[in-house]
């Protein structure tokens, strides 16, 4: 199961990678098979031009962990009313 989201804009941070700069506006989670839960930060670069999914790590603070969570909780609930299961 996987379930991106748009981070909130007071929680998006800049992060660089290959020497250029980029805001992570969204978050990837995914359910893995051994029932851990995996998630990636993606964005774009600060500088404009043409726009480049990059991942990043997810900072492993509680405030990151939370927004993880919420948003694997609302990813669960989506796919649950999807395949009529509520």
């Amino acid at each position: 199961m996987r379930g991106p989201s748009t981070s909130p804009s007071r929680r998006r941070r800049t992060d660089t990678r290959r020497r250029e700069e980029f805001l992570l506006t969204t978050l990837d989670d995914r359910l893995l098979q051994d029932g851990r839960l995996a998630a990636r930060a993606y964005g774009g670069p600060t500088a404009g031009g043409r726009g480049t999914c990059i991942s990043f790590p997810v900072p492993d603070r509680p405030e990151r962990a939370a927004l993880v969570s919420d948003a694997a909780r609302r990813a669960g609930e989506l796919w649950a009313a999807h395949r009529d299961l509520d």
